[in-house]
């Protein structure tokens, strides 16, 4: 009579197994050193009031910091919201991190530059053409920067502190990533009328 095998349990080795939510760093020490040559290159370039260099990070600063805000709030944002809310968790432990260097970095560069630029062309000149444009695109960039410190970044850190805990809050973290998403999408969509603004200061 033939003897029925009973069936063997395999368990996953030990790198294959789900780690913690919490064990992530909220601060991706790897990407400081790549922050830290951006901040010195851009201050270089205002200590040396190079209109190339001002330009380079003027130009790819602003650009980045839009298609990354209208990424995040049209197109990331209605995707999360079809996943579940330990999806959504997971996802956040990847994302909410590289977003806390990111988008300082991306401001820094656009407004730093940006202004220095305008100082070096006269533009910041009450007599200057182009005076009034810029002072439109100051008030729009305010805004931008009120909503993001006011709301965009808290959101994130709020987000990465209650990943780190034993059991993670996922309603309150799908609550703070919609913050997040909606700010993002929000100030994409100002940007686009800073888009407007430069584009006609470069024409004239």
């Amino acid at each position: 009579m033939a003897s029925i095998a009973e069936p063997v349990q395999v368990q996953a080795p030990p790198a294959a197994r789900a780690q913690p939510l919490r064990d992530f760093q909220i601060v991706p020490l790897a990407g400081l050193p790549i922050v830290a040559v951006v901040i010195v290159g851009m201050i270089v370039a205002i200590a040396t009031n190079s209109l190339w260099a001002l330009d380079f990070y003027h130009i790819v600063g602003g650009g980045l910091w839009t298609g990354i805000d209208l990424f995040l709030g049209l197109v990331l944002g209605p995707i999360m919201g079809s996943m579940s809310i330990p999806a959504r968790v997971e996802f956040s432990t990847r994302l909410m991190p590289k977003m806390l260097l990111i988008m300082p970095t991306l401001v820094t560069m656009t407004l730093g530059a940006g202004f220095q630029l305008a100082r070096s062309l006269g533009n910041l000149s009450a007599n200057s053409p182009q005076h009034s444009w810029l002072v439109a695109s100051y008030i729009v960039v305010g805004v931008m920067a009120t909503i993001a410190i006011g709301l965009l970044e808290p959101a994130n850190i709020a987000v990465l502190f209650e990943l780190r805990k034993p059991q993670p809050n996922g309603a309150r973290i799908e609550r703070l990533m919609k913050v997040f998403i909606y700010t993002a999408g929000i100030t994409g969509l100002m940007q686009v009328a800073t888009l407007v603004i430069m584009t006609h200061i470069a024409a004239g």
